[in-house]
């Protein structure tokens, strides 16, 4: 059998990049402590050979309502092989560090259910699982930091060559500070033969799109470089009355590259645009030249190769092109670690101590109060530490990427071929030291000109709500812009409704006020007549709850429990239940309507109703889509 290998092997899963953070985190202060660590995306790694290491801490994500990142899908399916001993992990010590958000009814399921299957399998566990939380007030750090020290201290008790020097002596910050994992090289214009030179509009949008996503650090494992498509605005209009303190759009796109074939309940991911005169704020922040031509490349691999989609890395871009596409630099706040790097390039003295107070585990609070809770940039945290400078090299590192954002898609194909439209909430709040913030993506189509042309780039790909068969009732609930993707399923099935009567749909809707934010009143209220697919005639029906327009607040769940018996008849008749919107306390609080209903409507007892409703849900018949 294979000598089991004594380095500390940290396999992370992510959907955003943050589970990639807090590995690296682990990573670097195992080094610290003189232990030797190995940072690895589990999609990198080979399954199999798991029963061969001797230390294993994992670092996963969970996503939507309780899903496995996309990197973990195949190592997970391998560890639920059935022909797998029940001793096979014996000998391998392991510990896993979650990441996500107890606003889900499934917090952090991913990591459970991980933890247990790997303790089932034999592995002997060094200390109990973390869970970080993004409620928590410094987020999932505030979890991780006193996790990592249990950890640090266990680890030594089973072996203490991990820790020559002990688990409490750390090495010097600057010793490990000086090597970033990118190199930039930079070629002079006159000397390359750009690729892009002679091509112009769209093509050349394409290529520098794939191309600059390509040199990424950024890069998340379900997010090609190359978009799918690109998409032009050709309707922005306003569906929320103007100054009624919530800013709602209904943006029209249209394919202006090749057409992508999407189903009702799909995701339409779009990559912003950023601030012009932001981008042109750092540039001259950093001392950088616009106009330099560049190849980022991480260190130890050839400069020279192409990806899997075809990007050759040897051809430049131009730098200034470089951050506008990849680098977030006027929206999303600079991670614990931005502060530890700044340190070491302060040439002023206070600069300097506050930011290895910040960077220090005594400072995380009040880095959270500066940083986070205020939603601090980039070019604003560099422009309150002037004496700065960091190397190019450090920030294409540092500065988080520029991320894609995910709408439900609120049109369906067959009634808008060519096109695919939107539903969103222009984001924009207030700090709680006053300033002004708002959404970068929504802002960025919010202000686009139809008449202007730009191109958009996007991405599709599936949602948790799975296009339905016309033959099946539905039961949809979708207060606010949650009602986007249902919007599409109402018009899928006005379209089958062409070729024979399509099963009938139940939709609860919901807002605050009648004459502000009643999202496509008009649209609802037509299918809700005429025999339509929310027609009572049919079976189905439209009923919305205006949560402001009484003394007493009503939501939706209130209305499902009005229709009590109606509810229930569909779900006896096979009705799939789909819920969307915020998942603060909506998805939970419709549960226990529906909980309710099936004990009132069944005659059963609640704790029976409540094993029913799981049943739906493991049969495929409950689904929820929920965003925070």
């Amino acid at each position: 059998m294979e000598k089991k290998q004594a380095m500390l092997l940290i396999l992370y899963a992510t959907q955003t990049g943050n589970a990639l953070d807090a590995a690296e985190r682990i990573g670097r202060d195992a080094e610290r402590r003189g232990c030797a660590a190995s940072v690895s995306s589990i999609d990198d790694f080979d399954a199999s050979s798991l029963p061969h290491r001797d230390t294993v801490i994992f670092v996963v994500s969970t996503t939507g309502q309780g899903d496995t990142p996309d990197s973990m899908k195949l190592f997970w399916k391998y560890l639920l092989q059935r022909n797998i001993a029940k001793n096979w992990l014996e000998g391998v010590h392991y510990a896993v560090f979650g990441l996500g958000d107890s606003g889900y009814q499934k917090y952090n399921f991913v990591a459970k259910k991980l933890d247990r299957r790997i303790s089932d399998l034999g592995a002997t566990t060094i200390v109990e699982r973390g869970l970080g939380d993004d409620q928590h007030p410094s987020g999932y750090e505030g979890a991780l930091d006193p996790w990592m020290s249990s950890l640090w201290i266990m680890l030594y008790q089973i072996n203490p060559k991990f820790f020559p020097n002990g688990p409490d002596s750390v090495i010097s910050d600057t010793t490990l500070i000086d090597r970033p994992k990118f190199q930039i090289t930079y070629l002079e214009t006159d000397k390359v033969d750009l690729q892009s030179s002679s091509t112009t509009g769209l093509d050349r949008v394409q290529m520098q799109t794939g191309r600059a996503r390509s040199m990424s650090p950024g890069k998340v494992s379900h997010i090609k470089n190359i978009p799918d498509c690109f998409l032009k605005m050709i309707k922005n209009q306003p569906l929320s009355r103007a100054g009624c303190g919530k800013d709602v759009r209904h943006f029209e796109l249209e394919f202006v590259s090749a057409t992508i074939q999407y189903g009702v309940g799909d995701v339409l991911e779009v990559l912003p645009g950023q601030d012009p005169s932001a981008v042109d704020a750092f540039l001259q922040r950093c001392n950088l030249n616009p106009e330099s031509l560049i190849i980022v490349h991480p260190i130890g691999i050839e400069s020279h190769h192409r990806d899997a989609e075809g990007n050759d890395s040897k051809v430049p871009i131009k730098l200034k092109t470089f951050v506008e596409l990849t680098m977030d630099i006027a929206s999303a706040s600079p991670r614990r670690y931005f502060f530890e790097v700044m340190s070491v390039f302060a040439t002023a003295e206070h600069e300097k101590e506050r930011l290895q107070y910040f960077a220090s585990p005594e400072g995380r609070d009040d880095l959270y109060q500066y940083n986070q809770k205020e939603r601090r940039t980039v070019l604003e945290v560099l422009e309150d530490f002037p004496s700065v400078q960091m190397p190019f090299e450090w920030l294409v590192q540092l500065v988080p990427p520029l991320k894609t954002r995910a709408f439900s898609i609120s049109s369906s194909p067959s009634a808008h071929p060519n096109q695919v439209h939107l539903t969103v909430n222009v984001v924009s709040w207030t700090t709680p030291f006053k300033r002004k913030r708002t959404g970068l993506c929504s802002t960025w189509l919010a202000g686009l000109d139809p008449q202007d042309g730009v191109y958009i780039p996007a991405w599709f790909r599936k949602g948790s709500l799975p296009p339905p068969p016309a033959s099946i009732p539905l039961v949809l609930v979708g207060p606010g812009t949650g009602c986007a993707p249902f919007r599409g399923f109402v018009e899928e099935r006005a379209t089958q409704d062409m070729s024979g009567a399509a099963a009938p749909i139940m939709l609860f809707f919901g807002c605050r006020n009648e004459e502000n934010d009643f999202l496509y009143k008009d649209f609802w209220l037509s299918h809700a007549q005429n025999a339509g697919p929310l027609s009572i005639a049919r079976g189905g029906g439209f009923f919305v709850a205006f949560s402001r327009d009484q003394p007493q607040k009503v939501y939706v769940q209130h209305k499902m429990r009005e229709q009590s018996e109606r509810v229930w008849d569909l779900i006896l008749e096979g009705a799939l239940i789909y819920v969307a919107g915020s998942s603060t306390k909506m998805p939970s609080d419709v549960m226990s309507a529906l909980e309710e209903i099936i004990s009132k409507e069944a005659g059963v007892s609640r704790e029976t109703a409540v094993l029913q409703l799981r049943r739906l849900e493991k049969d495929g018949r409950y689904h929820v889509e929920a965003w925070s």
